[in-house]
């Protein structure tokens, strides 16, 4: 059985991939398949080791970028998916796979647009409250589609439709309570916020929080990822804020934090704040309460209908970036804390809308379709 994965070159598209690859694998040994051949097709690997420990093969494909503005790159990026077009015809040709997984963006277009004129079962995930273009094209012949929240059926063929969540890999979505106060240098009986901006970070979020660090050590211990690019402003501004404080060393601030770091920080947080991505299925899983900050000019203003998608769980409090200031934010930070009964109202909320099972039921999904193509 050959296995071939798509999607564009964000971790909101690649690790969602992982993660099923991981529960492939433990389905294929738990119902005594021989192991399938697993392969990645995008113009961007986004993380060789990852692929590597997962035994699965990379080869890459260019796509280009499809704008709905006026630009320059548009003609040269429509060229560039010309080209990842005709190479992905030979690579999904030599390849030919019995399914094709894709996670939409961009990147996925040649491999899934080949696949379709060769015939080969297509199954797509979107995990968003509104489809990506490429998804949304898809769509339209995909054998199966797997939405994240309810409300991205109504864009797909319902008949074709299953409400699974998000993939969440093993890694991450399994916390570790024990150690992490050790780990993270925290202090007992101390409540932790836990501030994630994705993976390159937010600096609006990072403004926001710094603003108030000297309130918020009074209280709480600050975990910040504050991403690579953004770490030494974070860094050298909460140093100046906090420099009069006796309580400086309550403010963690991390560039980036690997699979065991997240584990630590999310089985220490008390609170997340958080963009609306991918992320938030993540937060669901560790039954924490959240304040959300959605991106304001995400495409097809995603990020914002997550956001609200998920708070009517009562998992979480958004916050629009046109209303975020340090007053707000403190105010609902201290909210979210006043009670113990709205906090664990928070918890429950979030356990509701958890789907732990996610990689498990799209897995078997696609090995079925594989085992109807062969």
């Amino acid at each position: 059985m050959k296995i071939l994965f798509t999607g564009g070159g964000t971790g909101g598209h690649f690790y969602p991939i992982i993660a099923v690859a991981e529960a492939i694998k433990s389905y294929a040994s738990k119902n005594k398949l021989i192991p399938p051949n697993l392969y990645f097709i995008a113009p961007d690997p986004y993380n060789r080791k990852i692929l590597f420990d997962n035994q699965i093969s990379y080869y890459q494909v260019p796509a280009g970028k499809m704008r709905l503005y006026f630009s320059v790159a548009n003609f040269f990026d429509i060229l560039k998916t010309g080209v990842g077009i005709l190479m992905a015809a030979w690579r999904v040709f030599w390849i030919y796979p019995d399914v094709i997984f894709s996670k939409g963006g961009y990147g996925s277009f040649p491999v899934v647009f080949v696949g379709h004129w060769l015939g080969i079962p297509v199954v797509i995930h979107e995990s968003d409250s509104v489809p990506g273009r490429v998804n949304e094209w898809a769509g339209k012949f995909a054998d199966r589609i797997a939405v994240s929240y309810p409300d991205a059926a109504n864009y797909f063929n319902k008949e074709k439709v299953a409400w699974t969540g998000n993939p969440v890999r093993n890694e991450v979505a399994l916390v570790s309570k024990e150690g992490a106060r050790e780990f993270l240098d925290l202090e007992e009986n101390i409540p932790v916020i836990f501030i994630l901006g994705g993976s390159q970070g937010s600096k609006i979020i990072n403004e926001a929080v710094v603003d108030i660090l000297p309130q918020l050590v009074e209280k709480y211990q600050i975990i910040h990822q504050t991403g690579k690019n953004n770490y030494k402003e974070a860094k050298e501004t909460g140093d100046l804020v906090l420099s009069n404080s006796q309580f400086a060393r309550r403010y963690k601030p991390f560039d980036y934090m690997d699979d065991l770091a997240m584990r630590m920080a999310s089985g220490s947080a008390h609170l997340i704040i958080s963009r609306a991505g991918s992320t938030i299925f993540e937060i669901a899983l560790w039954a924490v309460p959240s304040i959300l900050i959605p991106i304001t000019d995400s495409n097809g203003d995603h990020q914002r209908k997550n956001a609200y998608n998920y708070a009517r769980s009562g998992a979480a409090i958004v916050i629009e970036e046109a209303n975020l200031n340090k007053n707000i934010l403190t105010e609902e930070i201290e909210r979210i804390f006043s009670s113990s009964d709205h906090y664990n109202n928070m918890v429950d909320g979030a356990k509701s809308f958890a789907k732990p099972e996610a990689a498990e039921t799209i897995a078997e999904e696609i090995i079925n379709t594989a085992l109807k193509h062969e």
